[in-house]
């Protein structure tokens, strides 16, 4: 059901409150990313609680804006700010991964409400996101698209092949929101293949490009909240994030890509994340 934008605070609790979601999911399915899927925790709340048009009730609802976390496997963020607006119930969160679970492991846009296009693919949800955008300007109809991509991710050439053709198209209702957490699978994104100067790049094939801290909720909701007013340019957001954010021993730790917590560890991240709500 529609509800009243979250302020800054109630939007710092729920981020918590959907990392503390991450933590149990990867836990109980023994598998999962947890490390980038806290690093983009804080964007996806924005933009769920706060920023979208969007209804629950109704996924499917013609004018609602579009949602495509590109990164897929970090699709524990996105089931939990799902299930916490309501698209379904939060027991579902505890089958992550799970035979004929309608959450696996990369989301199923025909197993699960709320998701918009399926992704695992690297480089692929940008081109899907470009494409709903375009539909919208030739259908004339107001809705806007959001897209998220890792910065790994950024070294695929069809995320290019994209951001060519946005600003070819104006396309002012299509916002691209980098996750800049450094890390990929296993070692750091600019041993693997350098992408700066990533904020110029965007600049260079014509798009606005605003650079904010992506733990910063206030910046978040600035950004967020003008390019939806932009006319005239597509929009990309270079987000510096952490990953593991809000877990001590996972922050800026390539190892927990694609590890899940044990019950121990599930424990401490908990109380760490919970001592954090509680201080807001």
């Amino acid at each position: 059901m529609p509800q009243e934008p979250m302020s800054i605070d109630e939007l710092k609790r729920m981020a918590g409150t959907i990392r503390c979601d991450i933590v149990e999911m990867t836990c109980t399915a023994a598998a999962g990313h947890p490390g980038g899927s806290l690093s983009a925790t804080d964007i996806v709340t924005a933009l769920y609680f706060r920023v979208m048009r969007i209804d629950p009730a109704n996924p499917q609802w013609p004018d609602r804006d579009r949602f495509i976390l590109s990164k897929g496997h970090a699709c524990p963020a996105w089931y939990s700010a799902l299930a916490e607006r309501g698209y379904f119930d939060k027991k579902h969160l505890s089958t992550l991964r799970k035979l004929g679970s309608m959450l696996q492991g990369h989301p199923d846009m025909h197993k699960c409400p709320g998701i918009d296009m399926s992704v695992g693919s690297l480089g692929q949800g940008i081109s899907a996101g470009l494409g709903m955008a375009l539909a919208g300007k030739l259908k004339k109809q107001d809705y806007r698209v959001w897209v998220v991509v890792g910065d790994g991710e950024c070294q695929e050439g069809s995320v290019w092949e994209a951001a060519m053709a946005a600003p070819k198209w104006k396309l002012d209702n299509f916002t691209v929101i980098v996750d800049r957490n450094h890390l990929q699978n296993d070692f750091c994104v600019e041993d693997v293949m350098p992408v700066e100067p990533l904020a110029d790049k965007w600049r260079a094939f014509g798009w606005y490009v605003d650079a904010i801290d992506g733990h910063h909720m206030e910046q978040i909701v600035a950004a967020l909240e003008a390019a939806s007013k932009r006319k005239g340019v597509p929009t990309a957001i270079v987000a510096e994030t952490i990953k593991g954010k809000g877990v001590s021993f996972m922050e800026n730790a390539a190892d927990w890509h694609g590890k899940a917590p044990c019950a121990s560890e599930a424990d401490q991240a908990l109380c760490e994340i919970r001592r954090c709500i509680c201080e807001i």
